[in-house]
């Protein structure tokens, strides 16, 4: 099954994928399931439900995404292409109909409810908007007398504005700083990014003017003593409390009083029961997922697997960053949720979609395989 000479789809899915960038997501997977089950029932009982309720959810949403994960890294490039702008086509129908029939939670409405399922589009949208971005980009560089970058400007403007509406600043964020890396990666003059970073931080500031919550949010960050800031000064003590080595699984005290232990704070949770140690090692795994696929990704001269591979790390690595910053009180608090370690199906089952076709742009292709998609001179053949 495994043999360099029995053709099988299995067979040249292993000897081509890269084993330790798909180990280092599987640890993550892992350690996710380890945390969920030292925060999330806290949090359940305190909720008037059963204690492991949100410890099986998160199991149960991961087998689905493990098996997205593995059935899109057996996808070629050109497969990947059209499931993307399938998959940003469909999220971007969700969204619009999140914001017409969405119950509004807390000011937002960023779940529907679809055959008994909360979906939240937007978690959807991020991958395949940074791929299909990434092929307009990738066409640019080829076709210089296409409008790709027009258009890609144009779904971005598209993306955003419906974030905006809902409103769900964190994730438009995100998006723009995605968008804008593969806008400097795919060799725009450089005046064209200070200008882009220029808008980006005018639309803050107008946010910080005109959107209570935003404003609200920036100065508590900036002054903790204008308004409650429970929840991130909970945070901050769980990592003293934690020191190196942590009190020990399930002796944390944090996660008794953070409403949001499971899902946006997790991150303190591990370093109060595990310790800064545990913190430091989930760090250094986020950084080589990021790493190594931008590695890989720079060693193929094929601009599409080049750029979406870049543009997927670079997501995937910056929400990480976005999380453990709010808990480390570095930056204003978001609703970021900590790739494939914070509870929510929508999100694990996002990042499974990305990853996995992070796992498919990396993969070592036979040549043969590469002429008969028509790349001949676009990746390295394997031997």
């Amino acid at each position: 099954m495994l043999s360099r000479e029995e053709r099988t789809p299995f067979s040249e899915w292993w000897w081509t994928v890269d084993k330790p960038l798909f180990g280092a997501i599987l640890l993550l997977m892992l350690t996710g399931v380890i945390l969920s089950l030292a925060a999330s029932p806290s949090v359940a009982t305190r909720i008037g439900l059963d204690p492991f309720h949100f410890f099986s959810r998160h199991v149960m949403f991961l087998a689905p995404s493990f098996m997205v994960l593995l059935g899109v890294s057996f996808l070629s490039p050109r497969a990947i292409r059209r499931s993307a702008l399938i998959i940003f086509a469909a999220s971007i129908i969700l969204i619009v109909l999140t914001l017409a029939l969405g119950p509004e939670v807390k000011g937002s409405r960023r779940w529907i409810t679809l055959l008994g399922v909360n979906i939240q589009a937007s978690e959807i949208a991020k991958p395949s908007f940074v791929v299909v971005a990434a092929w307009l980009f990738a066409e640019s560089t080829k076709r210089p007398e296409m409008p790709a970058t027009s258009m890609a400007l144009v779904l971005l403007l598209m993306l955003v504005s419906l974030l905006v509406m809902e409103p769900d600043f964190g994730q438009t964020m995100l998006i723009l700083m995605v968008w804008g890396s593969l806008f400097f990666i795919a060799g725009m003059r450089i005046i064209w990014v200070f200008g882009l970073a220029g808008i980006g931080a005018a639309g803050l500031f107008s946010a910080y003017l005109f959107v209570p919550h935003v404003a609200g949010r920036i100065k508590r960050f900036m002054n903790p003593a204008s308004g409650d800031t429970f929840q991130v000064d909970t945070a901050m003590e769980a990592f003293y409390n934690g020191g190196w080595f942590g009190l020990g699984p399930g002796e944390g005290i944090a996660k008794r009083s953070l409403p949001d232990s499971h899902t946006d704070f997790v991150f303190a949770v591990a370093a109060e029961e595990f310790g800064i140690i545990l913190c430091l090692a989930m760090l250094a795994l986020f950084a080589f997922v990021v790493i190594r696929t931008l590695s890989r990704a720079y060693a193929t001269e094929d601009m599409f697997s080049r750029f979406a591979a870049s543009g997927l790390a670079i997501l995937f690595g910056v929400q990480a960053a976005i999380n453990m910053s709010v808990n480390l009180q570095l930056i204003p608090a978001k609703g970021m949720t900590l790739p494939f370690i914070s509870y929510g199906g929508s999100s694990i089952v996002s990042l499974a979609y990305g990853v996995g076709m992070m796992l498919a742009l990396t993969r070592l292709r036979p040549r043969t395989e590469v002429e008969a998609t028509g790349h001949a001179d676009a990746m390295r053949s394997y031997a």
